[in-house]
């Protein structure tokens, strides 16, 4: 989908105003980081990674992530958005964090986007991506993950994100957005083996890392 210029001037006005917003509830709230000791010898290796997180919970990633890269060395990311105009919002948004984008789509063109997100990883870019994204189902792992990370032999570290107070919002994802003034939590797991494994075992890991580490990140804001 082409863009036009009023269109794309219009949605960069939008996504300045957007980070805007992130930027200011972000420092409203204290943020904790679990697990960062197992990651921070991979942020020193020259390894790229590959980040995965539920659809629902990106949405103060890219502050967070700025965040680290600052105070502890983690290297910049790239994401991946589709070519729709809600693709060109979302790269937008993230590119005002720093982080990179990768154009296409995990639904259209998956096999396009797979390559395109190996080719990145073999520049020795780190990705994030999102498991369960674009449609879901909630918090089912696709198997796309799996295959980047074992066709590339980047580590695969699961993350997770929490905040409480926040308002959950009723799509397919349940979306969360924190509230002002409230607490958050991003929890870091170990780097999950892919490569010589079944891809359905996993994928099904994978699965099981992203909701031990969900429970963490939850009890960590004191969230029931």
């Amino acid at each position: 989908m082409t863009v036009s210029r009023g269109d794309r001037l219009v949605l960069r006005a939008l996504a300045s105003l957007g980070a805007a917003l992130v930027r200011l509830l972000g420092r409203t709230m204290r943020i904790t980081v679990l697990g960062d000791p197992q990651v921070a010898p991979l942020w020193a290796g020259s390894r790229p990674l590959i980040y995965a997180v539920w659809h629902g919970q990106i949405l103060m990633m890219p502050l967070v992530t700025e965040r680290l890269r600052r105070a502890r060395g983690a290297r910049a990311v790239h994401v991946l958005t589709s070519a729709s105009r809600d693709g060109e919002l979302l790269a937008e948004f993230v590119r005002r964090f720093g982080l990179g984008v990768i154009r296409g789509s995990s639904s259209r063109g998956g096999a396009s986007a797979l390559r395109r997100l190996a080719r990145r990883l073999r520049e020795g870019a780190d990705v994030a991506v999102a498991p369960d994204g674009p449609r879901g189902p909630r918090a089912r792992a696709q198997a796309g993950v799996i295959v980047l990370a074992e066709l590339t032999g980047a580590p695969l570290v699961p993350v997770a994100f929490a905040a409480e107070p926040a308002w959950r919002l009723g799509s397919w994802d349940g979306f969360e957005i924190p509230r002002p003034f409230g607490r958050g939590a991003l929890a870091f797991g170990a780097p999950l083996p892919v490569r010589g494994r079944d891809r359905e075992v996993a994928r099904k890991d994978l699965e099981s890392a992203l909701a031990q580490l969900g429970e963490a990140a939850r009890n960590a804001v004191g969230r029931r």
